[in-house]
């Protein structure tokens, strides 16, 4: 349950009704402890602008600072200052100022994260694994698991593998589950850290067109692509981060 703080005041700025995520400000410095306590500056002053149907391309060199966004925009990292405004059940609310339990809602509804690696518990299998987030939301279990076996099938996962924990999968086959376990939600968020990067040309095909079908229904997409194709396909325009940022 949200306080009255974190769902009835605005960001200060006039945003597009279409507007689903909105971060602004945002500064993230890491302190090395075992380096004397240096601080390393990786955010400054970014600001991001995602709207229903757009995708937006985070792109620069290696270190410039595009995972680190993408883990504070989830509330993996904490930032050092600046807002991040979500809208999470028709109100605004600012990730940033979240308590952890609130955060939990805001990721089980509205934010869904695809990282380059599926971390799961071992003999959970694959079926499992993916059906969990639509579980955790209430979904009948017979159309979970129906709706989990028709992605596995289109993503070309094998039917011999969903009974199997995916602690044995290749990195190809654990990046599909980690997809479909994303995929699955009706998130209007999606932040994808390298969603095709193990994957190999026919896969991901399909992921862009499934993430295609994603912006179709009004989601809202933020991603780091390596694949320039993958990039150039999906997204509507690009925030560039330069080296100096680091």
């Amino acid at each position: 349950m949200f306080t009255a703080n974190n769902t009835l005041n605005p960001p200060k700025t006039a945003l597009s009704p279409d507007t689903l995520l909105y971060a602004t400000g945002i500064h993230k410095r890491f302190t090395l402890h075992n380096q004397g306590g240096i601080k390393l500056p990786v955010l400054s002053d970014v600001s991001l602008e995602v709207k229903t149907e757009e995708c937006v391309a985070l792109t620069g060199v290696s270190g410039s600072g595009k995972s680190t966004l993408m883990k504070s925009l989830y509330g993996n990292y904490g930032i050092d200052a600046g807002e991040i405004w979500l809208k999470h059940n028709n109100h605004w609310v600012d990730l940033a100022q979240l308590q952890p339990h609130e955060v939990i809602e805001v990721r089980q509804k509205t934010i869904g994260y695809v990282s380059q690696f599926l971390r799961v518990i071992p003999r959970v299998p694959a079926l499992d694994v993916a059906a969990e987030p639509l579980l955790e939301l209430g979904c009948d279990t017979e159309v979970a698991y129906q709706k989990i076996k028709e992605l596995f099938s289109r993503l070309n996962l094998p039917e011999r593998l969903w009974q199997l924990s995916p602690t044995t999968f290749s990195g190809g086959e654990k990046q599909r589950v980690n997809l479909v376990r994303a995929l699955a939600v009706d998130y209007p968020i999606f932040l994808l850290d390298e969603p095709t990067s193990a994957l190999d040309a026919k896969n991901r095909q399909v992921v862009v067109e499934l993430l295609t079908e994603k912006k179709q229904q009004g989601s809202a997409l933020v991603g780091i692509f390596h694949d320039r194709e993958v990039k150039e396909t999906l997204s509507t325009r690009e925030l560039v981060f330069q080296a100096d940022q680091t």
